[in-house]
């Protein structure tokens, strides 16, 4: 039988209160380990490598920023930890399911991810596949079943969420124009709204689920999600930044990437100052987002700063 993350043998425990953003990252990273060690359990799978390739690119580290994002939209509307954590981890694995399949030599052909050999170089390329799809596929059974304590009729909206960032209309469909674009065939406007499918769909994703979980309403959500669009693609172009000027050591995997594959970024379309100017402006819009919210949305604040001012 599946059992979700806020079972109550699979709890985790609370991050308590604490005084600064920067001591509540560490705890929900925590957190959120010990709900993917739990929801990735390998008692009574049927194949002993096929969730041992689950596990491995799973719980290996990472920022987390996507359950971070469901932790802080949830926190700043007051919503109880148990009532995020299936969402906070249905994105993760949302997301290393992407990885994996980033990685094989088909797409973006990578040996290293997060310091170690990638997915299907660490075991094969049909073992990482599946690993891949099997991820997928748990995600919306974690998210499934952990809807007890989320607000009535919101658990069926919240797959309708994931299932759109996660596909045709999201991630899938960004990844699809990537493909099609090495020899850097995309002008700046294409560029921008490739990368608000490829990466901002999830993070927007993350957000939002966050915030239905924390019940929040139509004008809050659309200010939820405006600030998501902007933290997205900011992190995009940080992320395109690291890959020319990035240390391999501390980012955890090969830099140069996309001057050897062609593609289109954003410092090939603006330069590298250009660039940098443009996250920080799309930095200041997010902020701008949470206006309404006070104190409680620090959290949030901070993670939007960092995506600017991250190394790795």
């Amino acid at each position: 039988m599946t059992r979700c993350p806020s079972d109550p043998d699979l709890r985790t425990p609370d991050v308590t209160a604490t005084t600064s953003p920067e001591q509540a990252i560490p705890a929900y990273q925590e957190r959120i380990e010990g709900v993917l060690d739990r929801a990735l359990d390998p008692a009574g799978a049927p194949d002993a490598r096929l969730i041992e390739a689950m596990r491995y690119a799973t719980l290996s580290g990472g920022k987390r920023l996507r359950p971070l994002l469901v932790y802080a939209t949830g926190e700043a509307l007051g919503a109880p930890q148990d009532a995020l954590d299936a969402a906070a981890a249905a994105v993760e694995m949302i997301h290393v399911y992407s990885l994996i399949h980033d990685d094989l030599p088909a797409m973006d052909d990578d040996d290293l991810r997060r310091g170690r050999p990638t997915c299907h170089r660490a075991y094969d390329e049909a073992t990482a596949i599946l690993a891949g799809d099997a991820l997928q596929a748990q995600a919306f059974v974690t998210l499934s079943s952990g809807t007890a304590a989320l607000p009535a009729g919101r658990a069926p909206v919240m797959l309708q969420e994931l299932a759109r960032a996660a596909g045709l209309q999201g991630m899938a469909g960004g990844q699809a124009i990537d493909l099609g674009a090495c020899g850097g065939r995309l002008d700046l406007p294409g560029l921008e709204g490739m990368h608000r499918l490829k990466t901002g769909a999830l993070i927007r994703a993350s957000v939002r689920l966050g915030g239905l979980a924390g019940g929040a309403d139509d004008a809050l959500l659309t200010r939820l999600t405006d600030y998501a669009e902007c933290i997205g693609l900011a992190f995009q172009i940080r992320d395109d930044i690291l890959d020319v000027e990035g240390d391999p050591e501390t980012l955890g995997k090969a830099c140069g990437a996309d001057a050897r594959l062609d593609k289109s970024t954003f410092p090939a379309l603006m330069g590298l100052e250009a660039s940098r100017e443009r996250a920080v402006a799309l930095v200041d819009q997010a902020l701008e987002a949470l206006q309404p919210l006070d104190a409680e949305a620090d959290l949030l604040r901070h993670l939007a700063r960092y995506i600017v001012d991250r190394i790795h």
